[in-house]
């Protein structure tokens, strides 16, 4: 098991930007299952590393995880003034795939290619799982910051925007029917689902705990994606919003993914 610290110039972020790779063992053959898990609001790329034991379960189970940092972008583009900030989106659902692939022997199948995250993470997870369908197979959704579009938009403007996060999402009635509102995408899908006849929804996990403040939208997303044609797994148990859930919930993601055969 490795785990490595890369830095490279990115063309969507236009700057200098880092990243960390787990990368199984040399008991586990290439080409690896491979899992983007991004972090939640005010972390970075070390925060999966720190809090839980990804990095031994990743270990036992032969798959390799990757680890951005989104900084509070929620993986969204951001604008600015005079410029733009970043598309996060295009860096972990396009630019990152396609680098880590050339540097590492991930597997190229979308079978074998999962997003997942926490809060912020879990957000960016489940939209640019949607918008990047033809690439990721699989989302993983732990205490999804999904609340924009989901809750009253009075209790998204106080209760939930702690730190000014709404500001990257934007105008809630102009943005609803753009590519920040998971829903709108899940209706692109279902459109596209209808001209070919096939489904390109990819799987999700949603799981939050019962005493976290998200657990409606948590609640709401996943009977959406349902309704629109995923298939979801979706678990709910005590817990807040804490590490203590999420490390928990991360080994469930990963008997989720069918890689609990070396889970001890």
């Amino acid at each position: 098991m490795a785990v490595i610290q890369v830095e490279l110039r990115s063309e969507a972020l236009k700057r200098q930007v880092s990243f960390k790779a787990i990368l199984p063992s040399e008991a586990f053959e290439p080409s690896y299952p491979t899992l983007y898990l991004l972090h939640g609001l005010t972390d970075n790329s070390s925060a999966w590393l720190y809090n839980t034991r990804i990095r031994m379960w990743a270990e036992q189970t032969g798959l390799a995880v990757i680890l951005p940092s989104g900084e509070n972008s929620f993986y969204l583009d951001v604008p600015v003034k005079g410029g733009c900030y970043g598309d996060f989106g295009e860096y972990v659902g396009r630019e990152l795939v396609a680098v880590t692939r050339k540097m590492f022997p991930l597997s190229r199948k979308r079978e074998d290619t999962f997003i997942g995250g926490l809060s912020m993470g879990g957000y960016g997870a489940c939209r640019n799982g949607l918008k990047y369908c033809d690439t990721f197979g699989k989302v993983a959704m732990l205490s999804a910051a999904v609340h924009f579009f989901e809750n009253p938009r009075e209790w998204v403007k106080t209760e939930g925007n702690t730190i000014g996060e709404l500001q990257c999402i934007g105008d809630l009635d102009e943005m609803e029917q753009t590519d920040r509102n998971p829903r709108f995408l899940m209706e692109q899908i279902k459109a596209r689902n209808a001209e070919d006849g096939r489904n390109h929804f990819p799987d999700f996990y949603v799981a939050c705990g019962t005493e976290d403040h998200l657990i409606g939208a948590n609640r709401s997303i996943a009977a959406a994606l349902k309704e629109a044609g995923a298939s979801v797994t979706y678990e709910e148990g005590p817990g807040i919003h804490d590490w203590y859930f999420w490390d928990t919930y991360i080994q469930h993601v990963l008997k989720w993914l069918g890689l609990d055969g070396g889970l001890r």
